[in-house]
């Protein structure tokens, strides 16, 4: 299996979709997976996976405010599917 480390400032809209679908009241301290990286320095993460892919996506606070965007963007637009109801006349002219 690949492992790859994402930063949120390159998430594709795929592994968006992956974290808000795994994630969608948000992650806990239970989710984050801590690990030194080549640097020697501790990253902390959250964990999505694909059929070939395991991401790591490096937690910021930034990284919240962009799944809670996104899924707000994707109820915007379900309700682009909504029509108001109105009322129609039998009174027009058929000219």
């Amino acid at each position: 299996m690949k492992r790859v480390i994402v930063d949120y400032s390159k998430l594709t809209t795929d592994i968006l979709d992956l974290l808000v679908e795994k994630y969608p009241d948000g992650y806990d301290h239970s989710d984050i997976i801590s690990f030194k990286n080549s640097k020697g320095e501790t990253v902390k993460a959250v964990e999505v996976r694909t059929d070939d892919t395991l991401f790591l996506v490096k937690i910021s606070s930034q990284l919240q405010q962009t799944m809670e965007d996104y899924d707000s963007d994707d109820d915007d637009d379900d309700r682009d599917d909504e029509f108001d109801e109105i009322e129609v006349s039998d009174n027009f002219d058929n000219e």
